[in-house]
């Protein structure tokens, strides 16, 4: 083999090596909701609505929140600099499909749940999810 030949082969080893490196360092992020994790901080109840906080970008944190059955309830969803395909949200449950601007809050009416509930939202692709248990 050739000294040519021989460098283009180390390179295209060592480029896989990077990439695979680089896709398990992206694949290995950490979720704040993940099994044995604290639960999430982020719904409060202000004049008798429940508001449900979650940010959309990269996917959605929290994936996992707990919520009181039986109120009204507003999902609050915070984007910043959102330009990938979590942007594209769907709550099946409720009919809702629409695009959340890049950079903002997009409020979503929730009627009152029962409790055993479980409310999901998804990306467009459905790489990225969340779920909303009402107890």
């Amino acid at each position: 083999m050739s000294t040519d030949n021989r460098n283009i082969a180390l390179s295209i080893v060592a480029a896989a090596v990077l990439i695979s490196g680089a896709i398990m360092f992206v694949g290995s992020g950490s979720d704040v909701n993940t099994a044995g994790a604290p639960p999430a901080n982020n719904v409060s109840v202000v004049d008798g609505k429940q508001i449900i906080v979650i940010n959309a970008k990269g996917g959605y944190a929290p994936r996992v929140t707990s919520a009181k059955a039986g109120i009204p309830t507003v999902l609050k969803m915070d984007t910043t600099g959102t330009f990938d395909c979590s942007a594209a949200l769907s709550i099946p449950s409720l009919g809702y499909r629409n695009m959340l601007p890049s950079s903002g809050e997009t409020f979503i009416d929730v009627p009152p749940q029962k409790p055993g509930t479980t409310m999901r939202g998804l990306c467009a692709m459905g790489m990225y999810s969340f779920a909303i248990n009402f107890n």
